[in-house]
């Protein structure tokens, strides 16, 4: 499936509109998002008992709320990920990547 596929299949799943969908998504993101970081946590605590493949499945819950949050402001993954490159590649070169702030 690419990217375009995905992003269809991401709607046919969402099941909430309007402000409501922008806050599950949000929400649903967050949430994930902490998900995989108490995955990473409890492997680092607990000495690799935690398997990778159970990161990689909260990741994937992550790239669906992020692809339903885009497709909800009206960009899609691959575009999203094209200005991140664009963003990141811009620090890289001017030598803030490792600096603090959205703006630098």
């Amino acid at each position: 499936m690419n990217i375009e596929e995905y992003s269809k299949w991401v709607e046919d799943k969402i099941v909430t509109e309007g402000h409501a969908r922008l806050v599950e998504n949000t929400l649903g993101l967050v949430g994930e998002a902490g998900e995989v970081a108490e995955k990473v946590k409890k492997m680092l605590r607990d000495g690799n008992k935690v398997a990778p493949m159970d990161i990689i499945k909260e990741i994937g819950d992550v790239v669906f709320y992020c692809t339903a949050l885009a497709n909800h402001v009206g960009y899609d993954l691959r575009t999203v990920i094209d200005i991140n490159v664009v963003k990141l590649d811009d620090r890289q070169k001017r030598g803030v990547i490792k600096g603090s702030g959205d703006n630098r």
